[in-house]
């Protein structure tokens, strides 16, 4: 493949002057016919390393994507860049599907967007055997890769099926791609795809204009109203949530404080769940409160924060959500309040699930990796990125790097919680230890005579959080465990022994509380390269805007697929006077260009 040939279709089609991290090389490779295994972070810019081969090969490039709205996000921003695609799935009426197979088979598509299970189905099969006997195969994109694995957080068995491409069309070239996977779950993805032979190009998994908060919980709701209220008030996010009924409770409180807030989880119908997905795809500063029903191929580049009120499952989990925000490259935060009744939850997932044996160890260790992110009292990027394998300094744009934790010897303060836990019976939770150990003689703590116990009264060194603090600190470390078949019970694991006999310490990660941020978010090297907008130029984002919302609605559809924020900020910086500077701008092509040059340098004009 000719280099200059990717570069111009990068340029004159997506607006884009050069290729970032190994882009170019993954093209090279796949436009040639090699397979790939890519692993990119979310907004590493992952569709242009199948879309611009698709484009240089003959034939149309067949897309997996599991998603019906991704698809249809896709679908929109290529056709606005002049690029033949389409998508086929169940929201299509039956001649619409018939139109479109024809078009497929007449060598009038690009890229084609189908679900896995439809890919699989003998008619489909059969449509790609003609293709394939044409010459008119381009390639196979299997997005979202990471489906495929069972030890995964988003495990789609459909994709299992998938195989069956390398089988069926040894020739032609597949690339896989995830935003997150661990050694394992690539090890999974390559086997199961029958990728063992592709070449793999792992990017880092550092998104540095993402702020990592994580605060233990206090008064959840008023912490999350804080966060919100303090730099992101009028801007995109997205909220998660453990359980649906949290998610409606949530959703209507935030409204009640002036948040334009929206639910979506699976327990809602069809209708309504799509159309909350559209309202936050293209009305500026919506907040969606959610299960992880939703997120997976959602393509909104504004997103300023995503926020948990409950403990996911394992870092991927975790870094996969978090990496909704900020994908166009501007500050973004993710914010996590936990407590050890989230550790509990989650334990009792695992355990009460039907997965064997082994996959409940490894969903327990992966949940522990997480709780130790949680406690760390170094660097959060440092430790997120180590689980990935990928080394690092300490960032200087996470909330422990910011503020580092206060620690202190807490050797004789652990010991008396553990021995607290063994005289009352290893049967109570923290709530009751606490009680115990500040000489709390509730109605509880008599009935169970716990007032005579040697520790009843003995914890004066700490307040009812600083105890609570402690005994989650000591869950963590894996000195004390949760029965959650026993309401959350305490009980001690043989890492206790050491501190209960003096031949360990035990160092305390003091909680605190970060003074306020206002709008200084981000890290100093982006927020650097992104100021914010002051003066005329912020009048011209504001027009620019305007301009960008009425048009998106007159062509239906999201307001980021006409332009990126990153792009209008471009424009009202530079000011282009004409169309040929307008060109050079960042995120305009020659489509986009040709549609909307002549207005915006007329915005420009009026504003001078």
């Amino acid at each position: 493949m000719n280099p200059s040939r990717a570069h111009e279709t990068l340029f004159h089609v997506f607006g884009y002057t050069g290729f970032r991290g190994p882009q170019e090389a993954i093209v090279e490779h796949v436009a040639a016919g090699g397979d790939a295994l890519v692993l990119m972070p979310t907004g590493g810019g992952k569709s242009l390393c199948y879309q611009i081969p698709a484009l240089l090969r003959p034939g149309v490039a067949i897309v997996v994507s599991p998603l019906i709205a991704l698809m249809q996000d896709q679908v929109s921003a290529l056709k606005e860049v002049g690029v033949a695609a389409d998508f086929l799935n169940s929201t299509l009426s039956f001649d619409r599907a018939m139109e479109i197979e024809r078009a497929m088979l007449a060598g009038a598509l690009d890229l084609l967007y189908v679900a896995p299970e439809r890919l699989v189905t003998p008619r489909f099969l059969d449509l790609l055997d003609h293709l394939n006997e044409a010459g008119q195969l381009a390639l196979f994109a299997i997005d979202e890769a990471h489906c495929v694995s069972q030890w995964g957080h988003d495990f789609r068995p459909e994709y299992l099926q998938l195989s069956i491409l390398q089988e069926r069309y040894p020739q032609i070239p597949r690339i896989a791609l995830t935003a997150t996977a661990d050694a394992q779950t690539r090890h999974e993805i390559a086997e199961r795809l029958r990728l063992q032979d592709a070449r793999e190009f792992v990017s880092s998994f550092d998104r540095p204009n993402i702020r990592y908060t994580i605060v233990p919980k206090d008064n959840p709701r008023a912490q999350l109203l804080a966060f919100i209220r303090d730099g992101h008030l009028g801007e995109a996010g997205i909220v998660y949530c453990s359980s649906r009924k949290k998610v409606d409770e949530t959703a209507a409180w935030l409204i009640e404080k002036g948040i334009a807030a929206l639910p979506y989880h699976a327990g809602m119908n069809t209708e309504e769940r799509a159309a909350n997905q559209d309202r936050f795809l293209r009305e500026d500063g919506i907040v969606m409160v959610a299960t992880v029903a939703f997120g997976m191929g959602i393509d909104k580049p504004d997103v300023r924060f995503v926020a948990h009120l409950d403990l996911p499952r394992s870092i991927e989990g975790y870094y996969q959500e978090t990496g909704r925000a900020g994908r166009d490259g501007l500050p973004a935060e993710a914010w996590m309040a936990y407590s050890v009744a989230d550790l509990v939850q989650q334990r009792r997932f695992i355990d009460q699930g039907e997965a064997g044996a082994e996959v409940k160890r490894v969903a327990t260790a992966k949940l522990d990796a997480l709780l130790g992110l949680c406690e760390t009292t170094g660097c959060r990027r440092q430790r997120l990125l180590g689980y990935f394998d990928e080394a690092a300094e300490p960032c200087g744009n996470c909330d422990t790097c910011l503020h580092p934790p206060q620690v202190r010897d807490a050797t004789e303060s652990a010991r008396k919680a553990l021995s607290c836990v063994f005289r009352t019976g290893s049967r109570f939770g923290a709530g009751h230890i606490v009680d115990v150990l500040t000489g709390k003689a509730t109605d509880k703590v008599k009935e169970w005579q716990h007032d005579q116990v040697s520790t009843f009264g003995i914890g004066t060194e700490l307040d009812d959080k600083g105890w609570r603090t402690l005994i989650r600190q000591l869950v963590a470390h894996g000195a004390l465990a949760v029965d959650h078949e026993r309401y959350g019970a305490l009980t001690l694991t043989e890492s206790a022994r050491p501190l209960l006999r003096g031949e360990a310490a035990f160092t305390m990660r003091l909680d605190v509380v970060a003074p306020k941020k206002g709008r200084n978010v981000g890290s100093a090297r982006k927020a650097a390269d992104w100021p914010e907008a002051t003066g005329a130029e912020a009048e011209l984002l504001g027009r620019l805007r305007a301009w960008r919302a009425s048009t998106a609605k007159e062509r239906n559809v999201p307001a980021y697929v006409i332009f990126h924020d990153a792009t209008l900020r471009d424009i009202a910086r530079t000011k282009p006077g004409s169309i040929e500077a307008l060109g050079t701008i960042s995120g305009v092509g020659d489509r986009k260009l040709e549609a909307y040059g002549e207005e915006i340098i007329g915005l420009i004009a009026e504003h001078a």
